[in-house]
């Protein structure tokens, strides 16, 4: 098999872009699952924004609207590279992944889904990634069907393909688990679905930020993540279709700069992509996005995810010294991203990350909103940590020193309790 030519990641260069990392004692921030850190260049750029040719976009005719305008629309240029979308027209800006769900949700669900069709998801799925299609359901008196998971956290294929009948208009699914860091065989999921006349539309905001991702090798027919999972600000989300159906759908919201006319009684729509962005954009956010579009594909995506693969794999061998620690999803780093959520034996999540956070250890904790999911792992919670670019082996180090004294710290807590 052909392996990419890369450079490693310089993590300690890489650090150094970002402020938050100077703190005494250092941050080992694990929650990037969550939400990433922004580096410099990311917050300069919104800066020469807002203190350069602050302006609107698309209609100023003067100077530093121009710019404004060139800024916002280059960074749709670059995250269609990216994601190596064929027309830049088919990027669309949104504030995150749940309102790009949403549009396809609400736009293309309400005009093409009718009662007794059939919606396809998985029991892993982001809680972005199943209201919308709840209510979907709810509006049009269509059908949910799940695809069930094995005991090591993989999709169950042959389920799958039992789900999957003429009665099937749409397959929804995440790209990978952010519980289980699972990454699901999309490019499978794709076929097996139009083979029977479905769509996809793909939850990426866990696999953009981490590896190449081509929406034309995919075939899918909409993709959707998040700038803040990727160096990026917050407010500003991506959603990609294929053309036909980006052009087809009526418009998600109504007002300034989606029209091409307004009447008393009708008006009539732009083309794409302002006909799905209604109102004043996130201009800034948008121009930030674009440069940690810049920042990840310099540091090199493929480096990147060896980088956080030698971390999982680091990860899972530490944290299973550990008595009474449960790991969830599957056991070969290699399926995974870099994710690792866990469980300690009589500690509730919630207090082993509060502990944590006094030892200046950063990890998320509690249903992940995934409560599905969390009902299929029969728990209420689970601790998860998740890895990134600036991550390193000292930071999965503190994480394990730091569950090494939470467990001591919570067995004598316990025996002064009973004693």
């Amino acid at each position: 098999m052909h392996t990419p030519h890369f450079r490693p990641l310089d993590v300690e260069r890489i650090r150094k872009d970002f402020p938050i990392f100077a703190t005494t004692p250092p941050l080992a921030f694990l929650d990037n699952a969550s939400s990433t850190q922004t580096p410099r260049p990311v917050v300069e750029a919104m800066d020469a924004y807002y203190n350069t040719y602050r302006s609107n976009i698309h209609r100023g005719i003067y100077r530093i609207s121009e710019e404004a305008t060139a800024q916002y629309e280059r960074a749709r240029e670059k995250v269609a590279q990216l994601v190596n979308a064929p027309r830049t027209r088919q990027i669309i800006f949104t504030r995150n992944t749940t309102e790009s769900i949403n549009l396809i949700a609400y736009s293309w669900g309400s005009t093409n889904i009718q009662e007794g069709d059939e919606i396809v998801l998985t029991v892993m799925e982001h809680h972005s990634n199943l209201v919308p299609w709840q209510l979907l359901a709810q509006r049009t008196g269509a059908v949910l069907r799940f695809i069930e998971i094995t005991d090591e956290g993989l999709l169950d294929f042959t389920h799958f393909h039992d789900l999957l009948t003429e009665k099937t208009k749409l397959v929804a699914i995440g790209h990978v688990s952010n519980v289980l860091g699972t990454i699901n065989p999309i490019q499978s999921v794709i076929t097996a679905a139009h083979a029977v006349g479905a769509k996809v539309i793909v939850d990426a905001a866990q696999s953009v930020p981490h590896f190449q991702v081509d929406v034309q090798q995919l075939d899918c027919d909409f993709l959707a993540f998040s700038g803040h999972k990727m160096c990026g600000p917050t407010g500003i989300g991506v959603l990609y279709g294929k053309l036909e159906l980006l052009e087809e759908m009526p418009p998600f919201l109504g007002g300034g700069s989606m029209i091409r006319s307004v009447e008393r009684d009708v008006s009539s729509y732009a083309e794409l992509p302002a006909k799905f962005e209604a109102g004043t954009p996130s201009i800034a956010e948008a121009i930030g996005l674009g440069h940690a579009v810049d920042y990840i594909t310099q540091a090199n995506l493929a480096a990147l995810q060896v980088h956080e693969q030698e971390l999982l794999k680091y990860a899972h061998n530490r944290l299973q010294e550990i008595e009474g620690i449960t790991l969830y999803g599957p056991s070969s780093p290699h399926q995974k991203a870099g994710v690792i959520s866990f469980n300690m034996e009589g500690i509730h999540p919630h207090d082993v990350a509060g502990i944590l956070d006094t030892h200046s250890i950063a990890i998320r904790a509690g249903h992940h909103c995934a409560q599905p999911l969390m009902k299929r792992l029969d728990v209420i919670a689970t601790a998860r940590a998740s890895f990134y670019l600036y991550n390193t082996i000292e930071d999965v180090d503190r994480l394990y020193e730091g569950l090494c004294r939470t467990q001591d710290l919570m067995t004598r807590s316990q025996r002064r309790r009973v004693g």
